[in-house]
């Protein structure tokens, strides 16, 4: 018999007690990065996603489209302006944000997962009044941050088996529309939803020490403790920021893994090592 056909069945054997564990569990997933930079690395997100409903699991997405965005403003010759290295968000930007966010990117997304086998439907936070926002900082325009989430669509969406696919995008109190940090959002939703786990995937292998080696658990003490430091810096700050509000507001655990790794969300759920960075209360 097939060395490879053995050790198949010998992984699915030894995945049995993790689908069992989330069997109904609601997982959060922030797609960005290099998942959805390659058509061939957004069919195996998708297979993951289908794969995970299919036994069980209720998955989340919440994306970003940072690049995208980036793109279409310089094909509409539209300029950015920078506030402390952050960009500031005019009504024009902002169209261009919700075209490509709501349209371009999260239709993409949709599309593969349903391609898939799976049935996904493509929101913002702006339908069914799932994410009211306030601004996040005058300078910036229109950025929001989450104040108050309504997930009593996308619970509904679960029971039928539905996949939502999630744009980062809000409404304010007065009409407006405000683009959200696409972490921040999933954690927010994560939050909301009581998920058993928030996957924020990345382009790195995780949280590590000063020696730089991963690590694979930590709990909220260390990630301060880290940070305090210096060993958490850059574009890992606010990573952790989310995962640590996240836990706090009733997320079981969040994850920080790279999604660069073939089926880096099932290594995570469904193997013994997982395949990222576990942040819990302690």
């Amino acid at each position: 018999m097939n060395r490879d056909w053995i050790a198949t069945a010998r992984t699915l054997n030894q995945a049995l007690p993790y689908l069992q564990r989330y069997a109904g569990a609601t997982v959060v997933i922030k797609l960005g990065g290099h998942a959805m930079g390659s058509d061939d690395a957004m069919d195996e997100f998708a297979r993951d996603v289908v794969l995970m409903r299919q036994v069980g699991v209720n998955p989340v997405i919440v994306h970003g489209g940072g690049p995208m965005i980036n793109a279409m403003l310089e094909r509409l010759d539209i300029k950015s302006e920078f506030v402390n290295g952050k960009r500031v968000t005019d009504a024009a930007t902002m169209e261009v944000v919700e075209m490509v966010l709501s349209g371009l990117v999260n239709k993409r997304i949709v599309q593969a997962i349903n391609r898939q086998g799976g049935r996904a439907v493509g929101l913002s936070g702006k339908d069914a009044s799932l994410i009211t926002c306030l601004q996040t900082d005058a300078t910036l325009g229109f950025v929001g941050t989450p104040d108050q989430v309504n997930p009593g669509l996308l619970t509904d969406l679960g029971e039928k088996n539905i996949i939502p696919v999630i744009a980062p995008l809000g409404a304010g109190r007065d009409g407006e529309t405000f683009n959200i940090n696409g972490d921040t959002a999933a954690g927010a939703i994560a939050a909301a939803l009581r998920a058993d786990r928030l996957l924020l995937l990345t382009d790195v292998s995780g949280v590590k020490n000063a020696q730089g080696e991963v690590l694979t658990e930590l709990t909220a003490a260390q990630i301060r403790s880290l940070t305090a430091d210096g060993v958490i810096a850059g574009g890992m700050i606010p990573k952790t920021e989310t995962a640590l509000q996240a836990i706090e507001n009733g997320v079981r655990a969040a994850v920080i893994l790279d999604g660069r790794a073939p089926n880096a969300c099932l290594l995570e759920l469904f193997t013994e090592h997982g395949a990222g960075s576990i942040i819990r209360l302690g």
